[in-house]
């Protein structure tokens, strides 16, 4: 089994960023591609980085972990590997006392690798708790003890004694350097772990940068004094902002925006955080949608299939379970000239690529088995295996990967933080009774609203007629400000609705009621 270390990709890369009032698309393109999605619904806001100060309402050594009540639907789950072992007064009520069976401390230099976190937690104790990863099904948020607050060039560790670098950052000259640098600005009772955008910064950014986090901390120590558990005592950053700390490097080319007041906000919060950076944002302001206009609207319709084509005629499919994602590899139609083994590596070398891509770009996470069609030949094994190998590197989430077995299967692991986008986008198939997936009400919705958008960037006042589900019939006009009268608003348009309770739950259809056309796929992706 070995661990990856993810390198960025030589090639241009591109962030593309759609605003809307109920919903905020980020996407990424390296080389043209498509290759991560990142989506914020405001019915679904993001979790994870949120810092709480919580309850212990059960210790299970059992299972070495404890529930803590951080006052969401499910109690967050802490496990004895997360608890930090930070002591010191900046550490808060995340700082651990240890008990024997007479309930006397015991100094953590006593307490033995193999230590039950009974002897580390109470039931209501309280502690400071950062979510980690996001509540997954029935599953409530995963959460931490070691706190972190992460900033544009470091991450700050409130009550850790050590400087970290990233393994990004490959010059031992440079990690010596910028460890100096860390040392000469971290506060007491910190650590610190350097990241890879800080690769030739100097001391300013650095000093930047932990004055503010500094400021946050302190601020934070405040209000966990003052809140009653289980309370949230600081939020992460916006979606749209988490762009800037963290996928904001040297090699991003350009960054599109087709919001003017995220695209202001945006820039002002560049120019004090790196101004060189100010040239490559672009304010995309045509009427075609953003994501039309770049092709990204298509390839996330091809990402909620089963089936992802290869070039060369073969195909994968990829089942989401909830204990693991299976993804096979097939032939298909390969029409090549080669004999059959030749044509069988050339599929799975294709295949390696593409499934990297579509992990990173549907989020998968957790166990995945991989099916690569069979290969006698050990050299082509070894080289498909190289190829997959490689084509992971460009992953901010960390991989695990073992070799192909006999079988032609690669078991990997993926971290997971949250819900992958298949099942954000869609919900349980009401009619096959959860086996398959249907697209959400609200993905149904935020459809329309774009065929919409097509339609009156054509020109001229139009009246329609709308016929969809009840249930998508009522989201867009029974919300608090009703999103169908916004629509007729903003684009010039009018539009009657017509609820049909059998139409399919994924589908919707538009007649131009001047002209009595049914019209639903002239502007239909």
């Amino acid at each position: 089994m070995e661990m990856h270390s993810h390198s960025e990709k030589q090639g241009q890369k591109e962030i593309f960023v759609n605003v809307a009032e109920y919903e905020t698309r980020i996407a990424i393109k390296e080389d043209g591609q498509l290759v991560e999605l990142l989506v914020e619904r405001s019915e679904t806001e993001r979790l994870v980085g949120d810092i709480y100060k919580g309850r212990v309402t059960a210790v299970l050594p059992g299972i070495q972990a404890a529930f803590v009540d951080i006052g969401l639907d499910k109690a967050g789950f802490l496990h004895f590997s997360d608890l930090s072992d930070h002591k010191g007064e900046s550490s808060l009520l995340a700082d651990l006392d240890y008990f024997d069976e007479e309930g006397q401390e015991v100094p953590r230099a006593k307490l033995k690798r193999d230590a039950s976190i009974a002897d580390v937690l109470k039931k209501d104790q309280e502690l400071l708790v950062q979510i980690i990863k996001e509540p997954i099904g029935n599953k409530g948020p995963r959460v931490t003890s070691e706190i972190s607050l992460p900033g544009r060039y470091v991450v700050l560790l409130p009550g850790a004694r050590h400087i970290a670098v990233s393994r990004k950052i490959t010059s031992w000259q440079e990690k010596r350097r910028l460890r100096k640098i860390a040392a000469e600005f971290l506060p007491e009772n910190f650590g610190m772990i350097i990241r890879t955008v800080a690769e030739g910064r100097d001391h300013k950014d650095f000093a930047a940068d932990i004055k503010f986090l500094t400021k946050l901390w302190n601020r934070m120590k405040k209000q966990v004094e003052e809140a009653k558990a289980p309370a949230l005592v600081h939020k992460d950053i916006e979606m749209i902002f988490s762009i800037i700390r963290d996928f904001l490097t040297a090699n991003v080319d350009r960054v599109v925006i087709d919001d003017k007041s995220e695209y202001r906000k945006f820039i002002s919060y560049l120019k004090e955080l790196a101004p060189e950076m100010v040239e490559r944002i672009e304010l995309y302001a045509e009427d075609r949608p953003l994501f039309d206009k770049y092709d990204i609207e298509p390839e996330i319709e091809k990402m909620l299939d089963r089936k992802a084509r290869l070039k060369n005629g073969g195909y994968i499919v990829i089942d989401q379970t909830e204990a693991l994602v299976a993804i096979d590899v097939n032939t298909g139609k390969y029409t090549g000239k080669s004999r059959v083994a030749d044509a069988i590596f050339r599929t799975n070398m294709e295949a390696a690529r593409e499934i990297a891509r579509q992990i990173r770009l549907r989020d998968i996470g957790g166990i995945i088995i991989v099916d690569f069609i069979d290969m006698e030949d050990r050299e082509h094994r070894r080289r498909v295996f190289e190829e997959f190998k490689n084509a992971l590197k460009n992953d901010r989430s960390q991989t695990f990967i073992s070799s192909i077995s006999d079988l032609g299967l690669v078991e990997m692991t993926r971290q997971r933080t949250r819900q992958s986008i298949m099942h954000a986008y869609s919900d349980p198939c009401p009619v096959c009774s959860g086996v398959g997936r249907v697209l959400s009400k609200e993905s149904i919705a935020m459809k329309i609203e774009r065929w919409f958008q097509r339609a009156a960037a054509d020109g001229g006042k139009e009246h329609y007629q709308l016929i969809a589900t009840p249930e998508v019939i009522d989201l867009l006009e029974n919300s608090a400000e009703s999103r169908l009268a916004k629509i007729e608003k903003r684009l010039n348009l009018l539009v009657d609705v017509v609820r049909d309770t059998t139409i399919h739950p994924e589908e919707f259809q538009v007649v131009n009621l001047r002209t009595g056309a049914d019209v639903t796929q002239k502007y239909r992706i």
